[in-house]
This record gives C-alpha cells, sequence and structure tokens, in this order.
C-alpha cells in the first residue's frame, strides 16, 4: 500500500505533474544555492506543534530542501488508481483537511486518517502515526 502522509497526491495521468515554485512561498534562493534552508519561520508555518526539545532538534539536524524536489515533475509509469492507496492528514500543516476529504483535489482511492499536527506527526506523535501506519492496510 502506498499511504500519502500529509503530502502531495498524483492525478490519474502519465502526464508531467507536481511543479510549483517554492520561491514564491520561501523567497529567492542564495546565489549559488541549490536548496532551501530549514529554519524557524517554516517550521512555525507547517510544524506549529513542534516545541521545546524536538524544535531545538530540528532546527540542529534538519537539512535544506533540495528545490529540484519541487521544480522537477512527476511523471507515473501506472495509475495511482491501480495502487492500493491510504492517507494521513494532518490538520495543522495548512490546507484545509475538511475541504480534501470532501474532495477538493479529487476522490480518495482508499482509507484515511486525520491527526491533530503539523506536517512532523513523525516527530511530535510517532506513537498515533504509527499506529495509522500499520492500521490503514488493513481496512483496504
Amino acid at each position: 500500500m502506498t499511504v500519502y502522509l500529509d503530502s502531495f497526491r498524483p492525478k490519474d495521468t502519465v502526464e508531467p505533474q507536481g511543479i510549483f515554485d517554492p520561491t514564491e512561498e520561501y523567497g529567492p534562493l542564495e546565489h549559488g544555492s541549490f536548496a532551501i534552508p530549514f529554519s524557524e519561520a517554516i517550521l512555525g508555518n507547517i510544524g506549529k506543534d513542534v516545541k521545546g526539545q524536538n524544535k531545538k532538534w530540528m532546527l540542529d539536524k534538519c537539512t535544506p530542501w533540495p528545490i529540484k524536489l519541487a521544480t522537477d515533475p512527476i511523471i507515473l509509469a501506472r495509475s495511482p488508481d491501480l495502487m492500493n492507496t491510504g492517507y494521513i492528514f494532518c490538520s495543522m500543516s495548512g490546507d484545509p483537511v475538511d475541504e480534501i476529504i470532501q474532495g477538493k483535489w479529487g476522490k480518495l482511492n482508499g482509507p484515511f486518517r486525520v491527526m491533530e499536527t503539523g506536517h512532523y506527526p513523525m516527530i511530535t506523535k510517532p506513537d498515533e502515526l504509527a499506529k495509522y501506519l500499520l492500521e490503514l492496510p488493513e481496512l483496504q
């Protein structure tokens, strides 16, 4: 099973997709750079629930985000409708989860769970995340 964890979900097409310009949201790259530095501002935007020692650890250890992850297209070799899929949505990371579940970006092709967390549930709620990762394939 493919589990989409608070992430981009590809459309059912073999056309290139998923391209966006992160500099529109995070500002221009430093001259000669290929990545967006992981910053307190980014963490505050999509990971408001990361606090205390976890926040310090993330700010110390997280590496820059390579911009090509956003600017290079995703091209599927086969239809995502042919794969077993599940979804874990994080309610505090930006997009309104209720709208996504109702079909804002298309029908969900599998079971889902919603976590009350930002974009980093592996840091803030690892036990709940592990439970859902093990549970979703059983619901297929």
